[in-house]
């Protein structure tokens, strides 16, 4: 169903926010398009689009400084991923990600939460790698330390550059997706309840399969003679 179908007329909460998760999803790879095509991309009117742009921008999401940042990002990224491998990213985020998975416990705002629960689930099976780079961006996000969520979002960019998609680019597994989104709701119902080390714990556990996965791409078994 087009997103402007679900929004005639005045736009209660609960739609303004499917927009604004949409256009989350959309920024998640890259900068944002122009208004028009951001809205005909989303079959949306223009003062509903602004709505919506207006609720990130106020959140500091959007801002210009935000932006700049990003697209300086994108710049040092290639640059570093011409230097480094998947499991160096994947050492990189076992060793930060559980320490941003305890600040999110602790500092999440209501808001916050429900992104994060949203965003454990692959609505999409299609692009499970956009997904889930929202569901760790958004824990990121949520930790209220711009340093730390920078750095990340570097981290995560370097790791999707496509001398790097080594997981990405290979099919999507459903099996695999239904074991990550359970291990994504542990995580993101350890921060609802406000416990960083069940947070973190849950963490751990996702980093450990998500590790397992890459060397599995790196190195294939080999069939047995």
């Amino acid at each position: 169903m087009p997103v402007h179908d679900m929004i005639a007329g005045p736009l209660p909460n609960a739609k303004l926010a499917t927009i604004v998760e949409a256009i989350r999803g959309i920024a998640v790879a890259g900068a944002l398009p122009s208004e028009r095509i951001l809205a005909k991309r989303l079959d949306l009117k223009r003062h509903q689009l602004r709505r919506a742009l207006a609720m990130l921008r106020a959140s500091g999401e959007l801002s210009p400084t935000v932006a700049r940042t990003a697209a300086a990002l994108l710049r040092r990224s290639k640059a570093i991923a011409r230097d480094t491998n998947p499991m160096e990213v994947v050492e990189m985020r076992i060793a930060l990600e559980p320490y941003l998975v305890r600040l999110a416990a602790i500092r999440a705002s209501s808001f916050d939460i429900a992104r994060i629960r949203r965003a454990a689930k692959t609505a999409d099976a299609t692009n499970s790698g956009a997904a889930d780079l929202a569901f760790h961006k958004a824990i990121a996000t949520s930790t209220g330390n711009k340093l730390a969520a920078t750095f990340y979002g570097l981290l995560r960019q370097v790791g999707s550059d496509a001398r790097l998609r080594l997981v990405r680019t290979a099919p999507s597994c459903p099996k695999r997706i239904t074991q990550r989104d359970s291990e994504h709701r542990a995580i993101a119902e350890a921060i609802a309840t406000r416990d960083p080390d069940a947070a973190e714990r849950a963490m751990r556990v996702h980093m450990v399969a998500v590790q397992k996965r890459v060397l599995e791409y790196l190195t294939p078994l080999k069939e047995a003679i």
